[in-house]
């Protein structure tokens, strides 16, 4: 919860914290510091923190709430100084008369009025929770060093007390718990709890604390604690000598009854204080328990996914063991195969092991946050103060239902399962051994336009795939198809595959099964089953070799595999952008590759390509850019948004850029600011790096800014923002730049 009392400029606990209209809260000092002067007369800044706008701060932050290259006023002194979170501190302004503030966790901007920083509401609620924490943490460090509590009903040489009941406050041995305190009768209702240990100073504590037994609470003190200070009651803002007594529904504040009289709220709904209380007080409860049962699945479910690593290691294992044994019963032809397949296995051990420490981090780090707000909002529940509580109450009841929407369906359920599906019949195997040929040679010639096709020895071939039926049924079942090399062929990330029948099987042949591996020498897998000769893969992976292989079936069983042939897909990607999943506003021509819009506001287009391995790297040039727009560029998941700013959403990575500067965008959070924009003419380039899995953006052949963004895991689709004030093309199948940062 410490992290909920954490101001976000100064990163230290909140001291004299001020709410500002966005519902967050700042430290009254650390808000003098981020207070700037506006120039006289400028006034759009209140306006744009009260609208709806997503694009408000955004605009804010470009103009730096006022133009840093028109007239020499600057906001950015020399002096600058960083706060422990990375927030720029300014230098307390000298006169309040034209101020504005910005808030540092959603960055909208307030105009000051002439009571400056006093126009804000001071939060003595979380001021109260901040003393109260402080002063439980303290009690708690020196409650650490006291020594142990001892039975109190022991005669002589009394030892440690094991439990205290709770009704009796009396701490208990085990001896004595047992002859004087025993589980059962009109006794068997009373709590038994561990003992708490003794002040250093003072008795035993006695009592359960102040904190009630609210889960992970940090209201419960260890012993007495002396009686906490009566607060002033909250006097109006606008009528100091005036007590809130009414709740401005409309208006969503506490008003006095001067406020009232002047006639301020005269067409507004207005109840009473202690009704919206306790209203807003029963809507707090009812979503905190939707959330504290998420936590507590989330709980069990962590106990399912260590238990779950467990089994698949003792799994894993006995696997292993028993693959041994088979191969080692083989003669020594299969000894390569058993190193093979000791691989596979010992690849899907690490794979599944690590989808599940994934899963356990993620879910550790998700339980964390939704306890520390569940601890945050019990207290802010033991509050009894109406206004400061209705201060706070709506903008925490939204953060409790949202944080419900994290823990949607499939978020507490294993992604792997404990079993392997590898199997392993040697039955036939050992029966037919002899039969079986190792040794035989190369006779696959390579194709002359694609010389990267190579034939593979057919002992690489998995035998442990090799069907039963098949060798049982000996010649009824089809011959192994031969792959037409001359007709087979790549372009770009597709395969096209052709073969043909060696010789009639004694019963008609009823189809054809292709299988692929993954590109990188992994476990193949079905592609295409009919009867078709010819098959045509999409989606693949550029710049990676795959092994491809068929067989034939019929009404006897299946036959055997053809000779493996290996397709190496391009190296570079060539692609357009993609008209099936572009905005209906978006306009596209050159053969889709120049691309505009028909809208004042921004939509998005998508390329063709889709990349998951490898290293890209594409341009768009900007040929016209008029009125200063922010066109964005980068990369996205299919399902991105398409109807507001690439960046906005948590499924797409882009730069956008105006004429002057730049910056990163990733879920609608905005990080390193850049100065340098574009023209009409520049050219801005993309480099998706998927082997160190970090993204990279270039203006006009010159790298731009650090690396963007790092961790980058999945499949990616090249993508655009832009709205009717810009036109672009797109330049792909491009060389990596030379200038690359390490």
């Amino acid at each position: 919860m410490e992290e909920e009392l954490k101001c976000p400029v100064c990163g230290s606990l909140f001291k004299e914290p001020i709410l500002l209209p966005c519902s967050h809260n700042v430290c009254l000092a650390c808000a003098r510091n981020i207070t700037v002067q506006t120039p006289d007369g400028e006034t759009p800044v209140q306006s744009r923190a009260s609208g709806s706008s997503d694009y408000d701060y955004l605009d804010m932050d470009k103009m730096s709430l006022y133009s840093e290259t028109d007239s020499g006023y600057g906001s950015y002194t020399p002096c600058q100084l960083k706060s422990p979170n990375g927030v720029r501190v300014f230098p307390p302004a000298i006169a309040l008369r034209h101020c504005s503030l910005t808030c540092p966790l959603c960055h909208r901007s307030v105009s000051l009025d002439e009571r400056g920083l006093r126009g804000f509401p001071r939060n003595r609620l979380l001021e109260a929770i901040v003393a109260r924490y402080q002063q439980n943490r303290a009690a708690s460090a020196s409650s650490s060093s006291s020594s142990a509590v001892k039975c109190q009903l022991c005669d002589r040489n009394p030892v440690d007390a094991t439990v205290m009941c709770e009704q009796c406050d009396v701490y208990y041995c085990n001896a004595c718990q047992q002859r004087c305190h025993p589980s059962r009768g009109p006794l068997a209702k009373h709590r038994l709890v561990p003992p708490r240990k003794q002040a250093a100073g003072g008795g035993a504590a006695s009592g359960g604390g102040s904190g009630g037994s609210g889960s992970g609470g940090v209201g419960g003190g260890d012993g007495q604690q002396p009686p906490a200070t009566a607060r002033k009651p909250a006097t109006c803002i606008d009528h100091e000598a005036e007590n809130f007594s009414m709740y401005c529904y409309s208006c969503k504040i506490p008003v006095c009854m001067k406020c009232l009289q002047e006639g301020k709220h005269a067409k507004h709904d207005v109840k009473t204080l202690a009704m919206m209380w306790k209203q807003h007080k029963c809507q707090l409860s009812q979503a905190l328990n939707g959330v504290s049962d998420k936590a507590k699945d989330a709980k069990e479910f962590l106990v399912q996914l260590k238990n779950m690593l467990q089994q698949i290691q003792e799994s894993g294992v006995e696997f292993e063991a028993c693959l041994v044994a088979q191969c080692d019963s083989l003669i020594e032809a299969l000894t390569r195969q058993k190193a093979k397949l000791l691989t596979k296995v010992t690849k899907e051990k690490e794979y599944k092991q690590k989808v599940v420490r994934d899963q356990i981090t993620h879910c550790t780090m998700k339980l964390r946050q939704t306890t520390g707000m569940m601890e945050y909002c019990l207290e802010v529940l033991k509050e009894n103060d109406p206004s400061g509580f209705l201060q706070i109450s709506d903008a925490l009841i939204k953060r409790v239902i949202s944080s419900q929407d994290q823990w949607v369906k499939g978020a507490l359920e294993p992604k792997v399962g404990p079993e392997f599906d590898l199997t392993l019949n040697t039955d036939s195997l050992l029966q037919t051994i002899l039969q079986l040929d190792f040794c035989q040679g190369k006779d696959v010639q390579e194709i002359p336009f694609l010389k990267q096709m190579q034939a593979a020895d057919s002992d690489e071939t998995d035998m442990e795939t090799e069907s039963p039926r098949a060798v049982e049924a000996g010649s009824a079942v089809p011959a192994a198809p031969l792959l037409q090399l001359e007709k087979c062929c790549t372009r770009d990330n597709s395969a096209t595959l052709a073969w043909r029948v060696t010789a009639p099987p004694s019963s008609a042949i009823e189809g054809y099964i292709l299988e692929l591996d993954d590109g990188n020498g992994g476990q193949y897998r079905e592609v295409y089953v009919g009867k078709e000769t010819v098959c045509t893969v999409d989606g693949l992976h550029f710049n990676s070799s795959y092994n491809a292989r068929v067989k034939a079936y019929n009404a006897i069983g299946v036959g055997p595999y053809s000779k493996t042939v290996v397709l190496k897909t391009s190296d570079v990607a060539w692609f357009t952008f993609d008209p099936s999943t572009a905005h209906r506003d978006i306009v596209l021509t050159n053969d889709n590759q120049t691309v505009s819009c028909n809208s004042y506001d921004d939509r998005v287009v998508l390329g063709t390509a889709a990349f998951s391995k490898g290293i890209h790297y594409w341009e768009v040039c900007i040929d016209r850019y008029d009125n200063h727009p922010d066109p964005a560029f980068g990369v996205a998941r299919i399902n991105t948004m398409k109807d507001m700013m690439l960046g906005k959403d948590d499924k797409a990575w882009a730069m956008y850029v105006d004429n002057n500067r730049s910056w990163f965008m990733h879920n609608n959070s905005h990080t390193n600011r850049a100065e340098g924009g574009i023209t009409k003419g520049s050219s801005v380039g993309v480099l998706l790096d998927l082997t160190k899995h970090t993204l990279t953006f270039y203006i006009n052949k010159q790298q731009h800014g650090p690396t963007a963004f790092e961790s980058l895991e999945g499949v990616f689709v090249p993508a655009v923002s832009l709205n009717r004030n810009v036109q672009v093309t797109l330049l792909s199948g491009l060389e990596l730049p030379k200038n690359i940062k390490q």
